[in-house]
């Protein structure tokens, strides 16, 4: 572990000293195993043991918690999960406002449990700025948007535009047309979210071993290099790493998301940007982009990545100049005067999609395995959504938890949609991804003729519909 602090800012921003905890070692009864000690892991592992802290729970995990994406993401706790308006649209008008309604208090259930059991992780609630910053087409993209959330039941309390003279009283960017806010979001600290998680629920009484990779897992076993544990449950919690766990490989595949962070700027440099309540904010383009101001006055910027043929893991983060270059370009565009500042940490990750592109969270009772994945670059949130239904589940509790779109009760594996076989997903992937590039580059060029833009934005629409 002497290199755990190049994982990612968050991780070398911690004070402790990380020391991996023992590994498994020889065999072992429980009721519940959990593979992983990322968010998924942990807050399933913390809500089984609120409602059942009699039930045994060991959590067996590759490397130490935190490794995964869990400690690399972009810090933002979303009240969303990806797909959601798809998944709700065909409910009642009462029962799709419960169920947001359940999304939009996520964040809120995160801020419980930090309060209860002391976590300190940079938490700040002041919403997410989505913002038409770079060009007009963007402001008709996200005014088209915020229509549609309206058609979904949803009101100004949720979902409101800012002009751009509201807008620059929260974030003032180079070239804005406007934005759409919404409070339901936090920005946190992932790292310090959890390793704080990881020792509340050993103080809880669940078992954590790290450096112990599950080589091997069934119904009611799963084993390492040096031990196995028995149990009547089995949570496969690896999100990004499912390729690891065959047959999960072929229902979530990993893909990449890459992030810089800024040097501390100066507060007269932040009092021309804003963000002084810890908001998060997007430029609205498929570029797919996220930052926030660190708790320490940072600048952490991050946008989509990539994908590897056959699904491979990225291991190597270490980002390229023009992987580097690519989100300097998109953050200099929004502030000028950072075009040029000094970028001290670099980082990646890889993340889950499932076929659909939206999270499943499943319950396979006679085989006794839960799961919950998909989240597609939202899990900071997701996961929490996750691990509070995989517990329902597993305790065989009647909630609104287990009553969502999302939740799969009594089905196999088997039953979600899998992927294509290669190489029509890399090729599909890389074909979507170019489309999405070319856009970007036509809308961003002033001079680009009417006609041009249209076309651009045209076969980008009709690409992004090939991945749902």
């Amino acid at each position: 572990m002497t290199a755990w602090r190049d994982i990612s800012l968050w991780m070398d921003q911690l004070d402790d000293e990380l020391t991996a905890r023992p590994a498994l070692d020889g065999a072992l009864e429980a009721d519940v195993a959990i593979i992983g000690a990322g968010y998924t892991g942990l807050w399933t592992a913390y809500y089984l043991k609120r409602q059942a802290p009699q039930l045994r729970i060991a959590i067996v995990e590759a490397e130490t918690a935190g490794f995964g994406a869990s400690g690399r993401n972009g810090g933002w706790l979303m009240g969303n999960i990806l797909g959601e308006d798809r998944l709700l649209a065909g409910l009642p008008a009462e029962q799709r406002r419960a169920a947001y309604d359940l999304l939009h208090g996520i964040p809120d259930e995160v801020a419980v449990v930090l309060e209860r059991e002391g976590i300190e992780c940079d938490y700040r609630k002041a919403g997410v700025l989505y913002c038409a910053a770079r060009y007009p087409e963007q402001e008709a993209s996200l005014r088209q948007q915020l229509e549609h959330l309206y058609g979904q039941g949803l009101d100004e309390a949720d979902y409101r535009w800012l002009s751009p003279v509201e807008l620059s009283q929260q974030l003032r960017i180079a070239n804005p047309f406007g934005a759409i806010h919404t409070p339901h979001c936090a920005t946190i600290q992932p790292a310090k979210l959890v390793r704080g998680l990881a020792r509340t629920v050993e103080r809880m009484g669940v078992q954590l071993f790290e450096k112990s990779r599950v080589t091997d897992w069934q119904p009611g076993l799963i084993r390492t290099a040096c031990g196995e544990v028995r149990a009547r449950w089995v949570v496969p919690a690896v999100e990004g790493y499912s390729v690891t766990l065959p047959p999960l490989g072929h229902y979530q595949l990993p893909v990449q998301s890459l992030l810089v962070a800024t040097a501390p700027l100066p507060a007269a440099t932040w009092a021309e940007i804003g963000l002084d309540r810890g908001q998060a904010f997007s430029e609205s383009s498929r570029q797919v982009t996220y930052g926030q101001r660190s708790a320490d006055d940072r600048l952490v910027f991050g946008a989509r990545g990539g994908y590897q043929f056959g699904g491979k893991l990225r291991h190597d983060f270490n980002l390229t100049e023009d992987e580097v270059g690519l989100r300097r370009y998109l953050f200099g565009e929004l502030f000028p005067q950072l075009k040029e500042v000094e970028i001290t940490h670099s980082w990646g990750g890889n993340l889950g999609m499932s076929r659909h592109f939206h999270p499943h969270m499943l319950c396979d009772r006679k085989n006794g395995i839960a799961l919950s994945g998909g989240y597609g670059g939202e899990g900071v949130g997701a996961s929490n959504l996750g691990g509070r239904t995989l517990a329902d589940l597993i305790l065989a509790q009647d909630s609104v938890l287990t009553r969502q779109p999302w939740v799969v009760k009594d089905d196999t594996i088997q039953s979600l949609k899998p992927w294509e076989p290669e190489p029509c997903r890399w090729l599909g992937y890389n074909a979507i991804i170019r489309s999405f590039v070319h856009e970007d580059q036509v809308l961003a060029n002033p001079h680009s003729p009417v006609w041009r833009r249209k076309l651009a934005t045209r076969l980008a629409d009709f690409m992004e519909g090939l991945m749902r």
